[in-house]
């Protein structure tokens, strides 16, 4: 059956469509209090003489002059100092060696992570807790809307304003490095003092199995040192956000050594942060000429392509990277799903959303479900659709957004009483 009538609210063109920042709200001006007015005077009764008596004006009497008193220190508050919390440490590789290209190094706390630095050529990390303003977001940071652009920062995205981390905040933390293709044992936070060793010692990475690609790339091992220079020159500019000086220093390692596909990828990100996307998408496409197996410029071209909605390319392109790693990268199973929906290609779509799901244990894309209950409406599982509306509905980005996924909750249960397939009677959440 034909969805006619719900294709003017499930279309994803709503649900992809660029989430508008929050509208400020304009504070409207208090209006000026009235001043207090002074009580009137009681006015004394007349005397049995028919006299007013009239209230004496008592003199004050001198104030005994007290002795001056020292402060008692033992008396006094103690002030909570806040001081910053610095950890240290280093990230090797099975065999010991250091990671070639820089691996991010994140908090995580009550299940959501933070990155928080990038280890240097030789492995090592050193950084304040909560201070991670150097870093420049990739697509594979989550956002609340992944087909936002990312180098529009946004609150809760980990990259805002820089805050002291006490002791008390590291209850239920614990530090990983992060490299998708690899995993590293946790280091956990809990219970450590100012006063600690801030060394937390050596990170182990180790090498999935199943994964043929790699965010290491290949032909980083035979750059020519002057092109190593360079690059490692770029990176450093680009940790202290001096975007024009990295990327002359990294246009100057891929002038050396064309088959630098990691600086390539370094020079596309840098682009893309100016705002010239046909730049980033040239630099992107050089890096994967270089190493087709190199996995991190796939899903910055991903992005790239839902953002023009060319969604056979956005297919083509996760396609790929999904077979180099089917484990690692939740969001191109969300730009997947979203592409084969709009080709029309619900089984693939389907498919794709559930896998995201799954291996999106946090809950950092809750628009996936979203977009799962949209694809399942259009394949009349109104039920199950019905459902997971109701869930992401607390998750919405924006009131507008809010509204449009309560209309579309409408629509799939008027359409759910027509075929006399009812929901479940769960009211949704506010």
């Amino acid at each position: 059956m034909a969805l006619r009538s719900l294709r003017g609210f499930l279309l994803l063109a709503g649900l992809v469509a660029f989430i508008p920042a929050f509208a400020q709200e304009q504070q409207q001006p208090s209006q000026p209090q009235p001043a207090p007015q002074p009580a009137p005077a009681p006015t004394p009764s007349p005397d049995p003489g028919g006299r007013t008596p009239t209230i004496p004006t008592p003199t004050p009497l001198p104030t005994p002059r007290q002795p001056q008193q020292e402060p008692d220190w033992r008396q006094q508050p103690f002030p909570e100092i806040q001081r910053p919390i610095f950890l240290s440490g280093r990230v090797v590789l099975e065999d010991g060696t250091p990671p070639p290209e820089p691996v991010v190094i994140e908090r995580i706390c009550h299940g959501q992570p933070r990155p928080e630095a990038y280890t240097d050529s030789r492995g090592r990390f050193s950084f304040q807790l909560g201070q991670n303003m150097h870093l420049m977001a990739d697509a594979s940071v989550n956002t609340a809307d992944p087909l936002a652009d990312p180098t529009r920062r946004s609150p809760g995205a980990g990259f805002g304003q820089p805050r002291t981390i006490s002791e008390r905040d590291l209850i239920g933390c614990e530090l990983r490095a992060v490299l998708p293709g690899y995993r590293s044992d946790p280091v956990p936070l809990a219970g450590r003092r100012l006063m600690d060793n801030p060394d937390v010692g050596t990170i182990v990475l180790r090498r999935l199995a199943k994964v043929e690609g790699t965010v290491i790339s290949a032909t980083t091992l035979a750059a020519p040192k002057d092109a190593r220079k360079a690059y490692e020159k770029g990176l450093e500019a680009l940790k202290r956000k001096k975007l024009d000086e990295a990327r002359k220093q990294l246009e100057r390692a891929v002038a050396l050594y064309p088959q630098y596909a990691v600086a390539w990828y370094e020079l596309g990100r840098i682009h893309q942060e100016q705002n010239n996307r046909e730049k980033a998408r040239e630099a992107y496409g050089k890096a994967l000429e270089a190493d087709a197996k190199f996995m991190k410029p796939y899903l910055q071209l991903a992005l790239l392509s839902a953002q023009d909605r060319n969604w056979q390319e956005v297919a083509d392109t996760t396609d790929r990277l999904l077979r180099l790693d089917p484990f690692d990268y939740p969001l191109a199973y969300f730009f997947n799903s979203v592409a084969n929906f709009n080709l029309r290609k619900l089984d693939a779509a389907e498919r794709s959303a559930r896998e995201g799901i799954k291996l999106d244990e946090r809950n950092q894309i809750p628009k996936m479900r979203h977009l799962l209950g949209v694809i399942l409406a259009n394949k009349q599982d109104y039920a199950a659709a019905a459902e997971l509306l109701r869930t992401y509905l607390p998750h919405a980005a924006n009131p507008e957004e809010s509204e449009l996924v309560r209309k579309q909750l409408a629509e799939i249960e008027r359409l759910a009483g027509l075929t006399g397939r009812q929901p479940p009677l769960t009211a949704p959440q506010p």
